[in-house]
């Protein structure tokens, strides 16, 4: 068998054309605009998270739980949800708190974002509702 040689072209171009790189750039930079506007969002959301925690393990009555969390939202600097929002109930004897609340980022002129943040701090996971929840 005979076998074949590979021929080269001496002057053959290689890599990225101008206009594929000028795409690539701008795919990056919509990633990189979408992740800038929204990590303070998310970052905010851990905060709400870490409050609400420290809140139950404060103890105490429903306003007691509201303003221990008023305190650690001041400190992290939070502002998309209060005191008041939370939802406390009691069903098992042990306060368990919940929160819900939307938070809307811009991008770029009447683009936006919408995040609809929750949380509790229920083992089982289930966000309680203002109806359902004791006051």
């Amino acid at each position: 068998m005979r076998r074949q040689a590979k021929h080269y072209r001496i002057n053959a171009e290689r890599g990225v054309s101008l206009s594929g790189l000028i795409v690539v750039l701008v795919v990056l930079g919509a990633v990189a605009l979408v992740a800038i506007k929204t990590a303070p969002a998310v970052i905010e959301y851990r905060a709400v998270k870490q409050s609400v925690a420290r809140a139950k393990a404060s103890g105490g009555s429903n306003r007691e739980i509201q303003q221990a969390f008023d305190k650690n939202a001041d400190v992290n600097s939070v502002d998309a949800i209060r005191g008041r929002d939370l939802v406390i109930s009691r069903d098992s004897g042990t306060p368990e708190v919940s929160f819900r609340y939307e938070k809307r980022v811009p991008l770029a002129g009447n683009v936006s974002l919408l995040f609809d943040f929750s949380g509790t701090t229920d083992p089982s996971g289930v966000v309680a509702e203002t109806a359902t929840a004791a006051k």
